[in-house]
C-alpha cells in the first residue's frame, strides 16, 4: 500500500481538501466612536452585582463586561454623592454656560473698545497741541518782521 502526500504550494499544511481553505479578510476594522458610555440603570445593575460577588466572580464579571475596578470605584463615588441622579452624570468637563461665554466676549470687547478710546484722547491731545503750535508760530511770524524788511 503506497500513500501520497499532499504538499501546499504556500506552505500550509493541508486539510484534507485543498478548496476549503479560505484567505482572511484584509480590511482593517473601523475605529471606535469614542469612549463607552453607560446608563445610570446599567451602572446601578453592574455594581449591586459586583458587590454580591466573591473575588473570582468579580474579575469574571469585569471580563465578561469589559469593564475596569476604577470604573466600579468611580461608580461608587458618583453613587455616593448622589444616587441614581449622580450616576446619570456623564463624565467630563460640564459644557460652558452661554451666559459666561457672553459675558467673557463683552469684557474682550469692553477692553478693546476702552484701549481704542484711550488712543483717541491720544490723539486729540496731540492734535491740539499741535494747533497751539501752529496758533503760536503764526502769530510769532506776524509780529516779528523779518530780516531785511523795515517797519
Amino acid at each position: 500500500m503506497t500513500t501520497t502526500t499532499e504538499h501546499s504550494l504556500d506552505g500550509r499544511a493541508p486539510s484534507g481538501t485543498t478548496n476549503d481553505m479560505t484567505e482572511p479578510d484584509p480590511e482593517v476594522p473601523g475605529r471606535a466612536r469614542g469612549p463607552r458610555r453607560y446608563s445610570a440603570s446599567y451602572k446601578a445593575r453592574i455594581l449591586a452585582e459586583y458587590e454580591r460577588l466573591d473575588k473570582a466572580a468579580k474579575g469574571a464579571l469585569l471580563r465578561r463586561e469589559g469593564l475596569y475596578t476604577s470604573l466600579i470605584s468611580e461608580w461608587r463615588k458618583q453613587r455616593d454623592r448622589g444616587a441614581l441622579q449622580a450616576l446619570a452624570k456623564p463624565a467630563g468637563r460640564q459644557p460652558a454656560d452661554p451666559r459666561d461665554q457672553q459675558v467673557a466676549r463683552l469684557r474682550k470687547e469692553n477692553q478693546r473698545l476702552q484701549a481704542e478710546l484711550a488712543k483717541a484722547r491720544k490723539v486729540i491731545e496731540v492734535q491740539g497741541k499741535l494747533s497751539a503750535l501752529l496758533e503760536q508760530l503764526a502769530t510769532d511770524s506776524v509780529t516779528q518782521p523779518q530780516q531785511g524788511e523795515t517797519r
